[in-house]
């Protein structure tokens, strides 16, 4: 008879009054943390303004600070407010946004700045909901605005909080792939009741898992928390989950769309396809790689097979 498999390791639930009780243990040491540790970063300055903070929220999905400083520098200069950006043709915003990657973002952006500019006076607005219901605009993005910019009490919920929260409150190493209800339930429970006090919350415990709690050679000797730590006390248990995702770039169809994009985003006049055939050498995804950008608004074809960025 073959003797019973162990089960791996598991964590206890914890009820929301043990959230809460957590929180507020962790609450004042991460705060203090973040008040002597903080990063100073452009869009944390109060002449930022929400407008700014929107704009490096954008530019920070899936991309690190050191490649978005001075690219939300120069778009700072050029675009100052919403309805600045507004004005332009979304191709500019495309050509600003230069090499950050996932260069939808930029659409993204200036369809939320024609929206602000027209529903809302082009300010940004503070209303959770009213952020929510911008172009582009998701359930995080909004939620980090309204905290960071106007000082609310929201969940905000990005790869850095969701990590110290999965290390220091359920004891596992990473969280899942995708956030799930039960995160987003742990993270109201962690809310200080304090609006101001939730704000600075937020913004402290996603800089803890930026620079301290990191994905990979974390320095819990550097941990405001280390002594509560639920994954540390139990022996830093190895990820028992699914596979985590990696990125790959080389050789894929983002790699060629990021080649195509740049022929394009350095002419100022429209493209004929043989400039941009030379930019990779496989027809087929090349072609693919195209159509793409062209089903993404990010390209848009003229007639005699010419390419530019989008005007509209």
């Amino acid at each position: 008879m073959t003797a019973p498999t162990k089960p791996p390791h598991r964590s206890p639930a914890r009820s929301d009054a043990d959230a809460e009780a957590t929180g507020a243990d962790l609450h004042a040491p991460v705060i203090d943390w973040f008040d002597e540790n903080a990063r100073d970063l452009p869009w944390r300055r109060p002449e930022a303004g929400a407008w700014g903070v929107m704009v490096s929220e954008f530019m920070l999905q899936q991309t690190p600070v050191s490649r978005v400083l001075p690219v939300y520098e120069q778009w700072i200069a050029r675009w100052s407010r919403p309805a600045d950006l507004a004005a332009e043709s979304p191709g500019e915003a495309v050509r600003a946004w230069g090499r950050l990657g996932y260069p939808r973002r930029a659409l993204r952006l200036h369809g939320a700045a024609v929206a602000i500019t027209e529903r809302h006076g082009g300010d940004v607005p503070s209303a959770h909901a009213q952020l929510l219901a911008l172009p582009g605009i998701g359930e995080y993005t909004a939620a980090a605005v309204a905290s960071f910019a106007y000082g609310q009490r929201h969940a905000v919920l990005d790869t850095n909080v969701r990590r110290v929260f999965a290390r220091a409150v359920t004891g596992v190493r990473y969280p899942p792939n995708a956030t799930t209800a039960a995160e987003r339930k742990l993270a109201r429970a962690l809310l200080p009741d304090d609006e101001s006090t939730a704000a600075r919350w937020a913004a402290a415990s996603m800089e803890l898992g930026a620079l301290v709690c990191t994905a990979k050679n974390e320095t819990c000797v550097r941990c405001p928390i280390a002594a509560q730590c639920a994954w540390r006390l139990a022996g830093k248990p190895e990820h028992d989950g699914p596979p985590r995702r990696g990125q790959t770039y080389a050789g894929t169809d983002r790699q060629v769309r990021g080649k195509l994009l740049a022929v394009l985003r350095d002419a100022h006049t429209p493209v004929p396809q043989s400039a941009l055939d030379r930019v990779w050498h496989e027809p087929v995804q090349r072609a693919r790689a195209l159509d793409g950008l062209v089903a993404d608004g990010l390209v848009e074809p003229l007639p005699g097979g010419l390419y530019r960025l989008p005007l509209t």
